[in-house]
């Protein structure tokens, strides 16, 4: 069986919702990632011979996301792209596919990842396409009604988290203690320049024909207390509820990628790949409790690995919410201090499509930064899914 290797893993800066990246479509400061991947790959970018990019809220971006963000990024036409969407679980689900191809011989490279602008999201008038004969129409948020609210799990994805929390007793100080704890981890990294080797600079418009440079995270908050994290009203239910804008994640702009290659192709080559992908798993879950998928996900990759979790140095799994975390934590019995060692999506913000690979990347390079080789990366994904990659750092 051929093995799979990572070549090279980018991202930009987690761009705040109506922040920095709001002007820029999601090909756009997609495509500055798959240039930068290829750069870092040591590839030229004929090279590449298929794309597999993530991308959920499509909706006013254009037909097949992936290929626009491929083409903009310098990937020739002759290579073809797919765009996937299982929500946040799209760009690890990408990566899958890609390695999928490999190991079947249809291809030696291929350029994965995703890319996603919440800020971009439209609203949509959904019957006026037949016309309105009479009366008002509702402006409908698309953010909402494909992403926020599932229809299989009957509800807002917050309030299924809620009803998890509840059925789990996690407190809200619980929660709240992870938050904070998650944006203080980020603070310390950014402060460490954590974060400097892995982020690619976006050159965004800043109006009258100039550009000025993002390349700083822009969600985590500075000098964050339970004090204030206590102050914020529940968001899901009014009356109990544990869930608020600070203990859960918040949306993001963002985009990431990965180049993966035959490992033999990849000697053959002489470059040096940044790491093997050792295993990976999608499966499926109960909607109403999709915030556990990672707890069945990452224990069904390791062993397709061969490996258990006490063999994984770290560990990123994305905080949708801090229940949702702490509910994966209990169910796994998991070191938290090997998990989201630089905070996660509460800090960080949550790119949905492009989430995957953007965890991906900094398991990589922190795997690299303490000196670790193994590690995995896991999301819950609404609708009842969950992914999950096992990754092993290359020296």
């Amino acid at each position: 069986m051929r093995e799979v290797v990572i070549l090279s893993a980018v991202r930009t800066a987690g761009g705040k919702f109506e922040g920095s990246l709001k002007n820029m479509a999601a090909p756009e400061f997609g495509a500055l990632v798959v240039k930068e991947a290829v750069r870092r790959a040591g590839i030229s970018a004929d090279t590449v011979q298929q794309t597999v990019f993530g991308s959920a809220w499509q909706a006013g971006v254009g037909p097949n996301p992936a290929r626009l963000t491929a083409v903009k990024g310098g990937i020739p036409v002759e290579a073809p792209a797919v765009s996937v969407n299982v929500r946040c679980g799209s760009s690890l689900q990408a990566l899958i596919f890609g390695a999928q191809a490999i190991k079947a011989g249809d291809v030696d490279c291929v350029l994965v990842g995703g890319t996603e602008s919440t800020s971009q999201v439209p609203y949509a008038l959904l019957k006026a396409r037949w016309g309105l004969r009479m009366g008002d129409d509702s402006v409908v948020d698309l953010m909402h009604k494909d992403g926020f609210r599932c229809p299989l799990g009957g509800g807002l994805m917050g309030e299924m988290t809620e009803a998890l929390a509840a059925e789990l007793k996690i407190t809200r100080a619980e929660q709240d203690q992870f938050a904070l704890e998650s944006h203080h981890k980020t603070e310390a990294a950014v402060k460490a320049g954590k974060f400097k080797d892995e982020v690619v600079p976006v050159e965004v418009p800043a109006g009258k024909g100039k550009t000025t440079q993002f390349a700083e995270e822009e969600i985590y908050r500075p000098g964050s207390t339970l004090d204030g994290l206590a102050k914020l009203p529940p968001v899901f239910k009014k009356d109990g509820g544990t869930i608020t804008a600070g203990n859960s994640c918040a949306l993001c702009d963002a985009a990431a990628a990965q180049i993966l290659m035959d490992r033999d192709k990849a000697k053959a080559l002489g470059l040096k790949p940044l790491a093997i992908v050792r295993g990976y798993a999608f499966v499926g879950y109960e909607p109403k409790r999709f915030g556990l998928s990672p707890a069945k996900a990452i224990p069904a990759a390791l062993a397709k690995a061969g490996l258990k979790l006490s063999d994984m140095d770290l560990i990123e799994l994305n905080e949708a919410f801090a229940a949702q975390y702490l509910a994966c934590e209990r169910e796994l019995k998991l070191d938290r201090a090997k998990v989201n060692v630089h905070g996660g999506a509460i800090a960080l913000g949550h790119p949905v499509a492009a989430t995957g690979s953007k965890i991906l990347t900094t398991l990589l390079y922190a795997l690299k930064d303490r000196g670790k080789s193994l590690g995995v990366a896991s999301a819950c994904i609404g609708g009842g899914n969950g992914v999950a990659v096992v990754v092993e750092r290359l020296n």
